[in-house]
């Protein structure tokens, strides 16, 4: 179904300027129940060899805050982190409005969808997340780290079969991009195939 031109250019402004902002720089409020539907949403609608679904995302808001503080700092001080950076630690857990973690549940055995293709459905549904979370205005960021391999976190989220990914902060920007994405040319990751100096034969 062909789209409006002036949907189809309001719709790659929105995608052409979305950029990422840490937790720090983000502030309340955050996305409430129908902006998270919406978000889940734009998830579900990322390309998904046989339709697997394979991630689901744990929402951590209100009160949540600071349990996931408390178990980003019990978690650090298992791994022998110093008191100032566990509580460096459990701040950053409470920081963002609303944390979304994101869980992958890939079927290595899949008779049809081999893993790497339900990976990129994950990476997919990211992308999606946050590109709409930017049309709604809000901002935020994806994170991950040494956290997701964290034993007592990853029983915290995961069930058995489940991988911890990472989590997406979500809120209210406080600030305004520092300056312009460091991202290559286009001509970097785009270039017709075969090369003009290619052997055709291989």
């Amino acid at each position: 179904m062909p789209h409006d031109p002036a949907d189809a250019a309001a719709a790659l402004r929105v995608l052409l300027s979305r950029h990422s902002l840490g937790g720090k720089h983000l502030r309340d409020p955050g996305p409430g129940d129908d902006d998270l539907r919406t978000l889940a949403q734009a998830a579900l609608r990322a390309p998904d060899h046989a339709e697997l679904v394979p991630f689901r995302f744990a929402v951590v808001r209100g009160a949540a805050r600071e349990r996931l503080a408390a178990l980003f700092e019990a978690a650090a001080r298992d791994a022998g982190k110093s008191d100032a950076d566990a509580r460096l630690d459990a701040e950053r857990g409470a920081r963002a409005p609303v944390t979304l973690a994101v869980i992958a549940r890939i079927d290595a055995g899949h008779p049809q969808v081999p893993a790497h293709e339900q990976w990129a459905a994950v990476g997919g549904a990211v992308a999606n997340l946050l590109n709409a979370a930017h049309a709604l205005g809000w901002a935020g960021k994806m994170l991950s780290g040494a956290k997701v391999r964290q034993p007592r976190i990853v029983r915290a989220f995961c069930a058995p079969g489940e991988t911890l990914v990472g989590w997406i902060s979500l809120g209210t920007p406080a600030r305004e991009p520092a300056g312009p994405a460091r991202k290559p040319p286009v001509e970097a990751v785009m270039a017709d195939w075969p090369a003009a100096d290619a052997d055709p034969a291989g």
